[in-house]
């Protein structure tokens, strides 16, 4: 098989969560222990930082990584889903995981695939862990997939354990309360090893307190102790932002190329796990962290961000897809001057959309649709629903056409936002790639 034929075998394979649902979920590590004792056990072969939570994981994954590759360590980051190519699940200081790894390492596991019909997910972690062993990495940043008790991740034990925030989403697979999330979540903290609370939220401390104390570990708040405030960018677009230390002002103009103002919450966390890192001998100046911060997206090759993609109409697309993603992009948008706003829009089928359409600003004209996967809920149906919420737009039967309608429609002076879905934002960007 070439490298094609070998992504497309595993998306046809394997059950994928982010394309198919609950159909690919496993509420054990069965699967995972196994694949992991078959490859010579490659998570305990690398030092890691474990990272959870309901928002923001993502970026706080990539903000570490790119921050201690700026301090010199040679670093490995496991992040999903991918927008563009698989192999952006896999990084080494920013390089994408080799084709020819990827088909190597498919090649050994036919047998195993067929014997034991692994999800995509379970497989693609070993994959991970596999490569990043061999590669011989310093430290690996590794990204929970939904949950954290019984995500394939959390076979590793962790140099510090991180969980970013807790929100309700998955709750059909995590619990329908903050509390019951915040166990799934807490599920990463082991025996002795510090872990970062990103945002204190009062129905989820006991629940975290609980668990480090059980565990032994010692627990931080980011939140409680860094707060940072952003004025916003600079004349070369960096995000500019001011940070305090339990009220005292330790860092001003820190700049960063992330330039949504939610990093600002998910910087603390950062802050505060390069706190406990150091302590653990993973040394990171503040030259490296300020570094780290300002070339995330050239040193990692994050996207979706708030990524700028045009101008004239300014087009922004981001991945945030949940209510406190959203929430926190309304605000944002609110700060954008433009004439006319213009929101391609599209979700999948096993969310919530109704708390998410209240949030969404009724001034805009929407272009609703859905992403060509099996999970996005249907473009005629979004389009019911948010007319419900007070919303006006047409249904588009492809993310393309919602876009090139958008791009139509809008003057120089307007302002085009993409967003609702991940699969949304990355069928955008393929588009803008082409």
């Amino acid at each position: 098989m070439n490298y094609k034929e070998t992504v497309d075998f595993l998306f046809a394979k394997l059950p994928m969560f982010q394309r198919t649902g609950p159909a690919a979920y496993k509420a054990n590590l069965d699967n995972t222990i196994y694949l992991d004792k078959y490859f010579g056990e490659p998570h305990k072969k690398f030092k890691s930082v474990h990272i959870a939570g309901t928002n923001g994981k993502g970026s706080v994954s990539h903000m570490l990584a790119s921050v201690l590759q700026s301090a010199g360590y040679k670093t490995a980051l496991y992040t999903s889903p991918h927008l563009l190519d698989f192999r952006e699940r896999m990084k080494i200081n920013g390089q994408a995981i080799p084709e020819e790894y990827v088909i190597s390492f498919v090649e050994k596991s036919l047998d195993l695939i067929e014997k034991l019909q692994p999800s995509f997910f379970e497989l693609t972690t070993i994959m991970a862990f596999s490569y990043f062993a061999d590669m011989e990495v310093d430290i690996a940043v590794i990204e929970t997939g939904m949950g954290g008790r019984l995500d394939s991740t959390n076979i590793i034990i962790p140099v510090v354990s991180v969980i970013t925030n807790i929100g309700l989403d998955h709750t059909q697979f995590l619990g329908d309360t903050l509390e019951l999330i915040a166990a799934e979540k807490a599920g990463i903290i082991k025996n002795n090893i510090p872990v970062v609370i990103g945002e204190y939220q009062k129905e989820t401390k006991n629940v975290f307190d609980k668990f480090a104390e059980k565990s032994g570990s010692e627990i931080f708040y980011a939140s409680g102790e860094y707060s940072v405030e952003s004025h916003f960018q600079s004349i070369d677009r960096y995000q500019l932002m001011n940070v305090y230390r339990n009220g005292i002002q330790i860092y001003k103009d820190v700049a960063t190329d992330l330039r949504g103002f939610y990093q600002r919450k998910n910087l603390a966390a950062v802050l505060k796990t390069i706190d406990c890192l150091n302590k653990k001998g993973i040394h990171i100046s503040e030259e490296s962290m300020k570094a780290g911060l300002k070339n995330i997206k050239s040193l990692t090759g994050l996207r979706g961000r708030w990524e700028e993609i045009s101008y004239n109409p300014l087009t922004v697309c981001d991945t945030g897809h949940n209510a406190e993603g959203i929430a926190l992009l309304v605000e944002q948008i609110k700060q954008v001057a433009f004439k006319q706003l213009h929101f391609v829009f599209g979700m999948v089928g096993d969310k919530d959309s109704s708390k998410v359409l209240s949030l969404l600003p009724k001034e805009a004209i929407y272009y609703f649709t859905q992403a060509d996967i099996p999970r996005a809920l249907d473009h005629k149906i979004l389009k019911e629903r948010a007319e419900q919420a007070g919303l006006k737009g047409d249904a588009y039967s492809s993310v393309e056409a919602a876009f090139k309608a958008a791009q139509y429609n809008a003057g120089k002076e307007d302002f085009i936002f993409v967003g609702g879905s991940t699969f949304v934002v990355a069928e955008v960007l393929a588009l803008n790639c082409n």
